[in-house]
């Protein structure tokens, strides 16, 4: 992914534009002070998770410009979900900014602001208002996380400070954040079957784990602690734990120095699911944001034909 911009580099790296089959997207989660509140926003070229797009690949190579989207997830009360797939005449976007229908993320090189107008689903209301979140130093070191060298994450700030000032619904609030970027030039489940992720902020700074299990049969698990300067250390990778499945039975996994379990489950959906777990790590128990993955549910078509109850398309 090209990282020269106006911001020497270190900004997110908007003008990238994914390959026919491809995607990028840029992800931002937040937990409040007082874990009562949190979300989830991520902006895509390519919706990895759009029925839409995955039709449009089985027909041939697609345009993953034609398939980009804001997804908004609110948790706590009230809670709130919008993911609505746009063709490419509703992307607008440069070096620092990216507009898709009537929400935007931008990027002044200290301060990434989002200004959200979605509708919600399956219930139609509204979410609007704005999120600002201020990184820690931005990270430039980007991870491969296949052999072939399609999939690549970018961890920007793994200890970031956000604000949430919402019209609709009423919310505000602030709390501990996250913001990264992935790209890729083909499907996510054309190379993985799954994946567990966790970020958990520390006393200072923040470890994040990433296990991919790939489609080769292969495993690619990171262990990172990012340290308040900015510098990146790679940690031997602590023993696996199970922890219990979601109510749709996605398998939640992670590793930790002590064990780990889930508090609470953010999104859980038949292929997807989000967490809030409490685990150890670098000789801390805290509580961070779990995510994960399995490629092979989303893939089936029983999944794909229910899939645009909860992603729905606008066409103009």
């Amino acid at each position: 992914m090209p990282l020269d911009d106006p911001s020497n580099g270190l900004g997110p790296g908007f003008h990238h534009t994914p390959p026919k089959d491809g995607y990028a997207w840029w992800y931002l989660d937040a937990l409040s002070e007082d874990h009562r509140h949190g979300l989830t926003i991520i902006v895509f070229l390519g919706s990895v998770f759009s029925p839409y797009y995955a039709i449009a690949r089985r027909q041939g190579p697609a345009d993953p410009m034609n398939h980009c989207c804001i997804n908004v997830a609110l948790y706590g009360s009230p809670a709130r979900f919008a993911m609505t797939d746009r063709p490419a005449r509703a992307l607008k976007r440069d070096d620092v900014s990216i507009t898709i229908g009537p929400s935007a993320m931008r990027w002044d090189g200290q301060v990434l602001t989002l200004d959200l107008d979605e509708v919600a689903v399956p219930l139609p209301r509204r979410i609007r208002g704005k999120v600002r979140l201020t990184p820690g130093p931005m990270n430039r070191r980007v991870f491969t996380l296949d052999a072939a060298g399609h999939h690549h994450w970018r961890p920007m700030s793994a200890a970031a400070k956000v604000e949430v000032e919402l019209e609709h619904p009423g919310l505000s609030w602030k709390g501990h954040g996250y913001f990264d970027s992935n790209w890729g030039s083909a499907p996510l489940e054309r190379d993985f079957r799954e994946w567990d992720w966790c970020r958990v902020p520390l006393k200072e700074g923040a470890a994040i784990l990433y296990d991919a299990r790939r489609r080769d049969g292969t495993r690619q698990q990171l262990a990172l602690r990012f340290h308040a300067d900015g510098r990146i250390e790679e940690m031997p990778v602590p023993p696996d734990v199970t922890m219990r499945r979601s109510m749709w039975g996605i398998r939640r996994a992670t590793q930790s120095e002590k064990g780990a379990r889930i508090v609470k489950t953010l999104l859980d959906t038949p292929f997807y699911a989000r967490s809030v777990l409490e685990t150890t790590l670098c000789g801390e128990t805290a509580m961070g944001v779990h995510e994960s993955l399995d490629c092979d549910r989303f893939a089936a078509l029983p999944i794909q034909l229910i899939l645009p109850f909860r992603v729905p398309r606008r066409w103009v």
